[in-house]
C-alpha cells in the first residue's frame, strides 16, 4: 500500500487550515449525530510526487465522518479531505489506494466513501475549460471526468458524486498586506461601498450567545428570500458554544453589522490555524442601501489579520461570470474584494456495496444542495 492509515483519537488531530478537517468540525458534527473518526495518514512521497527519488513518507491527519443511512447501512464522508494533494495525474490512483486502506476501518455495511476533495480541479490546465482570467468555463461531461480520474486506477470504480456537499469554487483572499493595500486591490465599487457604509454609520460588533436569536431571525429571513429551508437554531447554538471548549483547535465569531442598533447583516466567521472561513451569512431584506454586507466583510478581514490569519476562504461562489448560475450574485460580491478564484475537485465516490450505492444515488439526485 502506498497509503497507510492508523486510527487515532479525535483529540490528537493536529491543527490545520482546513476547518472541515479540524477537531472543531469533528466535535460539531458528532453533536449532530455523525460518527467522526480520525486517522494518521502516511503516503509514500514517490507515489504522491512522481519522478522523485525520495522514499520518505508524507504525514498528515485525516477526518472521516460516518453517516448512518438507516439501521443497517452507512457511508463515510471526508469533508475537504484528504489534505495531501498528489500530482493531478495521480488523483485517481491516490483515491483508490487510500480507499482500500480505509475500508477495513469502516462499519461492515458501509455503502461507499465520499471524498469532498480540496485539490485543485484537474481541468484548470485545459484551455477548453478554463479561462485565463481565472474562472472555470465549464466542466467536461461526467463520463469524461470519470475516464480521466480512473485512467491510472486498477478497478476503475471512482464515480463523480451527483452533488457537491461543500462548495467546489471559492474566493481566497491573501491577508498578509496592509489595510491600504487590501483596499487598493479591491474593485472600485467594493471599496466605495465599504466607505459608504462607514459614512452612513454602519458598525460591526462581535457577539456571543446573547445575540443568537438576532442572528437566527436574520438567517431565517435570508433563507425565505432564497427559497431554502433554514437549519434549527440549535445547530447555530452548538457551533457558537463549541468555541468555549479548551479541546477545540478553532474559533468562531458571530459578527453583526448594525445601523442605529438595527441588525442589517451578520455572519459566522471561523478560524482554523492560519485560515479564516466565511461559514454562514445572513442579511435583512430592508435598508440594503446602507451596504452593511460590505462593512461586515471588511471587519471580518481586519479581525482575521489581528488573529494571525494569512488567508480568508470566502466559501462558495459560482465558478465564473454566468448570470444564470444560482451563485452568480456571490461571484460578483465576493470577487470584488480582490481575491483569487480557486476551483476544487468537488465530491467523488468510491462505491463499496454497488447495488446499495446505486439505490442511494438514485434517491440523492432529487435533493441536491450544499451541506456544511
Amino acid at each position: 500500500m502506498n497509503c497507510q492509515i492508523e486510527p487515532k483519537a479525535i483529540q490528537e488531530i493536529e491543527s490545520t487550515n482546513i476547518l472541515q478537517q479540524s477537531r472543531y468540525w469533528a466535535t460539531l458534527k458528532h453533536s449532530k449525530g455523525l460518527n467522526p473518526r480520525a486517522f494518521d495518514l502516511n503516503a509514500s512521497r514517490d507515489f504522491v510526487i512522481p519522478n522523485t527519488s525520495e522514499n520518505a513518507f508524507i504525514h498528515d491527519d485525516m477526518l472521516v465522518l460516518v453517516q448512518n443511512v438507516n439501521d443497517s447501512y452507512s457511508y463515510a464522508y471526508l469533508p475537504y479531505g484528504p489534505e495531501i494533494q498528489p500530482d493531478a495525474d495521480k488523483y485517481g490512483s491516490f483515491v483508490e489506494n487510500l480507499s482500500e486502506s480505509l475500508i477495513p476501518h469502516l462499519p461492515e455495511h458501509c455503502i461507499f466513501i465520499r471524498y469532498d476533495l480540496p485539490w485543485e480541479n484537474q481541468w484548470v490546465a485545459d484551455d477548453a475549460y478554463f479561462h485565463p482570467d481565472g474562472h472555470l468555463l465549464q466542466n467536461p461531461s461526467v463520463n469524461a471526468q470519470e475516464f480521466r480520474i480512473n485512467f491510472d486506477t486498477h478497478q476503475h470504480r471512482i464515480c463523480k458524486s451527483p452533488t457537491d456537499n461543500l462548495p467546489a469554487s471559492t474566493w481566497f483572499l491573501k491577508l498578509n498586506h496592509s489595510d491600504d493595500a487590501l483596499l487598493a486591490n479591491m474593485k472600485a465599487k467594493t471599496r466605495y461601498n465599504i466607505r459608504l457604509s462607514e459614512r452612513k454609520g454602519v458598525r460591526v460588533k462581535q457577539y456571543g450567545m446573547e445575540k443568537i436569536h438576532v442572528w437566527y431571525k436574520l438567517y431565517a429571513e435570508t433563507a425565505r428570500r432564497n427559497g431554502i429551508v433554514a437549519p434549527n437554531m440549535a445547530d447555530f447554538e452548538r457551533a457558537l458554544k463549541l468555541r468555549q471548549s479548551k479541546e477545540i483547535d478553532s474559533n468562531v465569531n458571530l459578527l453583526i453589522a448594525e445601523h442605529n442598533a438595527d441588525p442589517l447583516a451578520a455572519m459566522f466567521l471561523a478560524t482554523s490555524k492560519k485560515r479564516g472561513t466565511y461559514l454562514y451569512g445572513a442579511s435583512a431584506s430592508q435598508n440594503r442601501q446602507f451596504m452593511a454586507a460590505y462593512a461586515l466583510q471588511w471587519e471580518a478581514i481586519r479581525l482575521l489579520k489581528t488573529q494571525g490569519c494569512t488567508e480568508y476562504d470566502m466559501f462558495g461562489s459560482a465558478p465564473g461570470p454566468n448570470p444564470d448560475h444560482p451563485m452568480y450574485g456571490l461571484y460578483r460580491f465576493k470577487g470584488g474584494f480582490g481575491g483569487n478564484l480557486f476551483h476544487r475537485m468537488g465530491c467523488w465516490d468510491f462505491p463499496i456495496l454497488h447495488d446499495e450505492y446505486s439505490q442511494f444515488v438514485a434517491k440523492e439526485i432529487s435533493a441536491q444542495a450544499f451541506h456544511v
